[in-house]
């Protein structure tokens, strides 16, 4: 029997980890699973519902970390798990997408020969400025398994000088949790809570998420950003599922009155899985900085505008329906009023998004 440690840290982490669960449980002869919960990101209430809302159990082990700086949040988090991993002994750790918990987890368990596992690898901006960036490539540099959800993804890592047997094209991950619970998701009331018409008459409306320092952190990049939504509000409803964090910047840097002047703008708190994912479905256009937002509209054939230089998903951009836009105001407001105007980008889905990528993970380790 395989003892598998299952790592959590922050709340994307969820949808690819839920999937996996489900699939190695399948097999309790063969693998016993440990769900690990760092705390890298943890709100209460937050990371019960999205829990919750993917059926996943609750943690065998809460690190408690907390938030800090990367030095101190990451150190944290590898003087925690050590001593995890001392106790419980593993045979490998699976770790999800680029967040400290990741890579600190990950030269955890190499440290100590233990095998990692690592979803969703290969993936690259070539953004040093990025601590994600750093964080994928230190951590698919000391993987056994790189679990890859799309080709660029393996020709990255083989020009790094990964062996090609430690390459493994599964798909993406997140799709799987899309494709379970797209039908409980469109039960959800969440339209009817924000008084938005539905049925055959759904209001038209622009969903937004950001959370990236250069957007959100500085009072350049929330002016540049506020300023469009001050036009592109005129054209259509705008939600704004707002982080606390944003809103306390906001209200830091005295710009309250430039948010309060957006029109038909609707700000919410941070929503659960099932309610983001309904309001997506039924979005006319998203504008994000998430990388998993690009995957998941790019699977649902939503238009997907991410205010970034580069994004380590190309095949979004190459193949779905995203584009990049520079954080300009004017490209913003430009970018937005095209899609309005019907110059939908028109895309595909990629090879392997299509629910079925953690039993490709699973077979990978059965009988092994």
């Amino acid at each position: 029997m395989l003892k598998l440690h299952l790592v959590v840290g922050a709340r994307p982490n969820y949808m690819k980890m839920a999937p996996l669960y489900d699939e190695f449980s399948k097999y309790p002869e063969e693998f016993q699973i440990k769900f690990v919960h760092t705390g890298q990101h943890y709100d209460e209430s937050m990371s019960k519902l999205f829990f919750e809302d993917l059926g996943m159990p609750k943690p065998d082990v809460f690190l408690e970390v907390g938030s800090g700086t990367h030095g101190v949040q990451t150190a944290r988090i590898m003087e925690r798990y050590e001593n995890y991993l001392l106790e419980t002994k593993p045979d490998i750790v699976f770790v999800a997408g680029d967040v400290n918990s990741t890579a600190a987890c990950a030269i955890d368990a190499a440290k100590l020969h233990i095998q990692v596992a690592h979803v969703e690898a290969g993936l690259r901006s070539y953004d040093h400025r990025m601590p994600e960036e750093i964080n994928r490539l230190l951590t698919d540099q000391i993987s056994d398994y790189l679990l890859t959800p799309s080709p660029d993804a393996d020709a990255n890592l083989l020009k790094e000088g990964i062996a090609q047997e430690k390459i493994f094209f599964v798909g993406n991950i997140m799709i799987d949790s899309l494709v379970k619970h797209r039908e409980i998701a469109d039960k959800s009331t969440i339209l009817t809570e924000l008084e938005i018409p539905a049925g055959n008459d759904i209001e038209k409306y622009c969903l937004v998420t950001l959370h990236r320092p250069s957007n959100v952190d500085g009072e350049t990049g929330l002016r540049t950003i506020l300023e469009a939504f001050q036009v592109i509000g005129k054209q259509i409803r705008i939600i704004f599922p707002m982080h606390p964090r944003t809103r306390n910047n906001i209200k830091q840097l005295g710009i309250d009155e430039l948010l309060n002047s957006i029109p038909n703008l609707k700000i919410t708190e941070p929503l659960g899985y099932l309610d983001f994912l309904k309001l997506e479905l039924n979005a006319e256009l998203v504008i994000t900085d998430s990388g998993g937002i690009q995957e998941e509209t790019t699977y649902l054939q939503i238009p997907c505008l991410t205010l970034r230089e580069n994004t380590e998903r190309p095949i979004t951009v190459t193949e779905g329906t995203n584009q990049l836009v520079k954080l300009d105001t004017l490209s913003i407001i430009n970018a937005t009023l095209d899609v309005f105007k019907g110059n939908k980008k028109h895309g595909s889905i990629p090879k392997y998004w299509d629910g079925h990528t953690s039993q490709r993970i699973v077979e990978i380790f059965k009988n092994r």
